[in-house]
């Protein structure tokens, strides 16, 4: 097989949960640029087939999903299969990062020892029992069929500790505080991409991680200077940055490929 052919996924069906979000288009983006029909699959409808319109030409899908929810799942796993007969590839995109409602309060809300116990255990719903429940729902019948692809998005803070002065002003005010339950659960993502990778590599499923880094989307300039001088590359990663490594995974391009770690983060981790 040519090289260019290995990441070729035409005839493949993929989903992509928390599709709707900033690099969750991306993922259906390139997927569906390299052949794949996509399930867009996201809390709103509306939104998944606004995104779901903007994909190339093929039989796509939009479908309401809930990766906390075990009925939506398999639902949403039900009309896959009605329609397609396979799932190939799941791409584990779904999850929260806090987001504090009045910023003046933001610096204290999230400091460690006034974060809110509400919003730990909703992370840990969402981005670690949410991977578990899709990787079970929908990756069970890719060990049944003895192949598949289960992609999880993890994060650069789930390899290192978060650097808290990004979030300082020039003249020096905390603005914010990375809270400690992002980087907890995406942790624990890598960890369980290692278990599932030694569980399945018999039934021919490979897992693995992407760790992105940190992406532009409106941030002050004051932040934007502060993350690029920490990386290797200069500047903060575009949306687009992303989907080559995306394809590789979900495609042949990674066939020996399983339980590993793909870092796309500008040299954030290396320096």
């Amino acid at each position: 097989m040519t090289a260019p052919a290995l990441f070729s996924l035409y005839g493949k069906t993929a989903i992509v949960t928390g599709a709707t979000g900033l690099l969750g288009r991306q993922h259906c983006l390139a997927l569906a640029e390299a052949g794949a029909c996509v399930v867009v699959a996201d809390l709103d409808l509306d939104t998944c087939r606004v995104v779901e319109s903007t994909l190339p030409d093929r039989d796509h899908l939009s479908l309401r999903v809930d990766v906390t929810d075990p009925t939506s799942l398999v639902a949403a796993r039900n009309s896959i299969l009605e329609k397609y007969s396979r799932i190939h590839i799941l791409v584990n995109n779904a999850a929260v990062n806090d987001m504090f409602e009045n910023p003046a309060l933001a610096a204290e809300q999230s400091k460690f020892e006034h974060y809110p116990l509400e919003m730990w255990r909703k992370s840990l719903e969402v981005n670690v029992t949410g991977v578990f429940l899709a990787a079970q729902i929908f990756g069970t019948p890719m060990a049944e069929r003895g192949a598949g692809s289960i992609i999880n998005i993890a994060s650069t803070y789930g390899m290192v500790g978060p650097d808290q002065s990004l979030y300082q002003k020039p003249d020096g005010e905390q603005v914010f505080y990375k809270s400690p339950a992002y980087p907890a659960t995406k942790g624990a993502v890598l960890n369980f991409t290692r278990y599932l990778a030694a569980y399945w590599g018999k039934n021919g499923v490979r897992v693995n991680s992407l760790s992105p880094g940190g992406v532009v989307n409106g941030q002050d300039e004051w932040f934007v200077d502060n993350y690029s001088r920490r990386t290797a590359l200069g500047r903060m990663a575009q949306p687009t940055d992303y989907k080559g490594a995306l394809v590789f995974l979900a495609s042949d391009a990674s066939a020996y490929m399983t339980g590993a770690n793909v870092v796309v983060d500008g040299g954030w981790t290396a320096v």
